[in-house]
């Protein structure tokens, strides 16, 4: 079956970095867009950024624009997110998700399959 697994969340200051890891298993890889989606307590998921299944394309929601940056590698099933200058606003957990670039990005904001999460706080 598919499994997809988060790691690399903690507690980080404002204004530090974390890097989450995906590692994906039970698909082909390679095939799947990749996206992370976040929800903080209280509030609805949302869609963090998302990258194409060859790793060209890019897409991020305007708030993490030039703070988190979203990569791949298909040779180890997995994708990342960097994310730096964190502020006390990206806490949240974070979710891994597989599936189509088109529907992530778009309104229906979802993917085909989903890890666990991984648990992101930012003190300030």
């Amino acid at each position: 079956q598919v499994q997809l697994v988060e790691s690399g969340g903690g507690l980080v200051q404002a204004g530090g970095s974390l890097r989450l890891a995906c590692a994906a298993s039970g698909l082909t890889f390679s095939s799947y867009g990749m996206g992370w989606f976040r929800q903080a307590p209280g509030k609805a998921r949302e869609y963090v950024a998302a990258i194409s299944w060859s790793g060209h394309s890019t897409f991020y929601e305007d708030s993490v624009k030039g703070r988190f940056t979203i990569s791949r590698d298909n040779a180890k099933n997995t994708v990342y997110l960097q994310m730096n200058s964190l502020k006390p606003e990206d806490t949240a957990v974070y979710y891994c998700a597989a599936g189509s670039i088109a529907i992530m990005i778009g309104p229906d904001s979802t993917g085909e399959y989903w890890g666990k999460g991984t648990l992101v706080t930012v003190s300030s």
